[in-house]
C-alpha cells in the first residue's frame, strides 16, 4: 500500500460546543486527497490542510457534472473509543455509483486506511454526546479541463469531515413529509440508485415548495405510474401495516441505503416480516383508512431513524400513530444508535475501529 503524505495546520481549530455544530457547517483542520490519471491509476494519496483548490474554468466536473459522493459517520464511544459504522458497505456503494458515473474504482482498503489515518489526526474533533458525530464525506470530481461531453482521463478524491449534531432541528420527534405528485426525481435505467449531484439538484425545486408549504421533506413517487411509492429526498423510507416491515424494493431508481439495509437485517433477526417490494401510494392510504397502518419511518446515515409523523397527498393529510414516534421506530434508532455510541454490543460487527 502507497505511504500517505501528511502535512499539518501550523495552528489547530478546537472543537465547538454541541450546541454550535449544525450539521455540515464546520470542518476539521486536515482533509485526504487522491489524484487519478487513465493508465497511471489512483496515486499520491495525501492528507493536507482543509483549504480550497484552484481549477480551471474549463473543469469538465462544472460543465457536464461527472461526480459522486458518499456519506458516512465516525462515533466516539464512552471509552473514548472511536469507530466507524460499516465502513466498507459505504465504500462499496461508492464504487457502485462510480460504475454509473464512468469514474474509475477505488480500492477499498486504501481508501479506508487513509480515512482512518485521518481520523486518527483529526480524533480531537470527534464529539462524544449522544445524538452527535463526525461525519465523513469522500467525493470524487473529474479534473480535465476541456468542454466537451466525453469522459473524463483525470479525477480528484477528497474526504472531509465535519462534526455534527441532529441532521434534523427537531431531533427525534416526527417529521412532516409531502408527497410529491408534480416533479419526478429519477426513473429506472437513469442516476436515481447513484449518490450524485445531478440527484439531489433535481430534488430542490420541489423540497423548496414542500418547504413554503410548512412540510419537512418530500416523499417521491414512481416517474412513470406517478403511484409507487420510492424514497425522501434524503432517506429511504419504511411502512409497518399490519406488523409487516415494507419498504420500496430496489428497482433502479432508489438508492440502496446502508441503514436502509441495517434495518432489514434487524427486523428480520427479531423475527419481523419484512418485505421489500413495490407498494403504492394509494395502499398506504387505504391502510391508514383501515386502521392498519401502524407506523412509518425513514432511515438514513444523517439522521439515522426519522419517524413520520404526517403524510399529504394531493392535499390530503394523515396522521400516522397520532403523530407520535412509534414503538418500532424507537426501539430501531435505540439499538443503532447504542452499536454507534458502545452501549449496546456490537453483535454484527457494524463498527470499524480506528483507535484501540
Amino acid at each position: 500500500m502507497t505511504d500517505i503524505i501528511v502535512n499539518k495546520v501550523d495552528k489547530p481549530g478546537v472543537l465547538p460546543t454541541d450546541d454550535k455544530l449544525g450539521f455540515g457547517k464546520i470542518f476539521t483542520d486536515h482533509m485526504f486527497v487522491m489524484d487519478y490519471e487513465t493508465g497511471k491509476g489512483w496515486h499520491s494519496p495525501r492528507i493536507i490542510p482543509y483549504g480550497e483548490f484552484a481549477f480551471v474554468p474549463a473543469t469538465i466536473v462544472f460543465h457536464y457534472g461527472q461526480a459522486i459522493f458518499e456519506g458516512m459517520k465516525a462515533f466516539r464511544a464512552a471509552n473514548n473509543q472511536i469507530a466507524v459504522f460499516r465502513t466498507k458497505q459505504y465504500l462499496n456503494r461508492f464504487n457502485r455509483s462510480a460504475g454509473h458515473l464512468c469514474i474509475p474504482p477505488i480500492d477499498v482498503e486504501e481508501v479506508q486506511a487513509g480515512l482512518f489515518k485521518l481520523l486518527e489526526l483529526e480524533k480531537d474533533w470527534i464529539p462524544g454526546t449522544l445524538g452527535t458525530s463526525l461525519y465523513i464525506r469522500p467525493f470524487i470530481i473529474s479534473t480535465d479541463g476541456y468542454i466537451g461531453v466525453k469522459v473524463a482521463s483525470t479525477y480528484k478524491l477528497f474526504i472531509i469531515l465535519s462534526p455534527v449534531g441532529a441532521y434534523y432541528d427537531n431531533g427525534f420527534n416526527p417529521v412532516s413529509i409531502k408527497v410529491e405528485d408534480k416533479y419526478v426525481r429519477a426513473t429506472k435505467g437513469g442516476l436515481g440508485q447513484a449518490k450524485t449531484p445531478a440527484n439531489y439538484a433535481m430534488s430542490l425545486s420541489a423540497q423548496a415548495e414542500a418547504h413554503k408549504e410548512g412540510f419537512d421533506q418530500v416523499l417521491w413517487l414512481d416517474a412513470v405510474h406517478r403511484k409507487y411509492v420510492e424514497e425522501v429526498g434524503t432517506m429511504n423510507i419504511f411502512f409497518k401495516i399490519n406488523g409487516e416491515i415494507i419498504t420500496p424494493e430496489l428497482s433502479g431508481s432508489i438508492l440502496g441505503g446502508i441503514t436502509r439495509h441495517t434495518v432489514l437485517e434487524l427486523a428480520q433477526n427479531w423475527g419481523l416480516k419484512a418485505t421489500e417490494r413495490q407498494i403504492s401510494i394509494e395502499e398506504v392510504y387505504e391502510a391508514h383508512a383501515k386502521g392498519e397502518l401502524e407506523e412509518v419511518f425513514g432511515t438514513g446515515t444523517a439522521a439515522v431513524i426519522s419517524p413520520v409523523g404526517e403524510l399529504s397527498w394531493k392535499g390530503q393529510k394523515i396522521k400516522i400513530n397520532n403523530n407520535q414516534t412509534g414503538e418500532f421506530s424507537k426501539k430501531l434508532f435505540d439499538f443503532v444508535t447504542g452499536v454507534q455510541y458502545g452501549s449496546v454490543p456490537d453483535e454484527f460487527n457494524w463498527m470499524d475501529k480506528v483507535n484501540n
